[in-house]
């Protein structure tokens, strides 16, 4: 059974999708929509090899705080481990939700999907 908020986010990025033309949203709600066994996993050294300074990162699943990040991002994620989020913090970088993720970039234009 899916959790109310996570419904409610699904349809909120369905209607962003529509709304400013942007598929990524679509996609994003195809990815919280799918059982939580489903959803993947992903260490924050990963993450530092596949993006560079400034990006703004999107992550479907949980982030894990193995590794460093050598520059700072702006990450949405459907969850994230106490360390991941201080470490990422730590170099300037920030933690958004996926509302403000949708204010600030309502095309999707420079927004990194990860999974």
């Amino acid at each position: 059974m899916t959790n109310q908020v996570v419904i409610r986010m699904a349809n909120d990025l369905r209607k962003a999708s529509t709304k400013n033309d942007a598929p990524i949203w679509s996609k994003l709600a195809e990815y919280a929509l799918k059982p939580s066994i489903a959803r993947r996993d992903i260490n924050l050294n990963r993450i530092a090899q596949l993006t560079k300074d400034n990006d703004t990162v999107v992550f479907p699943g949980k982030v894990l705080g193995t590794g460093n990040i050598s520059h700072k991002i702006t990450l949405c994620s459907f969850s994230i481990s106490n360390s991941a989020a201080n470490k990422i913090i730590e170099k300037g970088g920030k933690l958004i939700n996926y509302s403000k993720l949708i204010e600030d970039n309502p095309t999707g234009k420079g927004v990194v999907l990860l999974g």
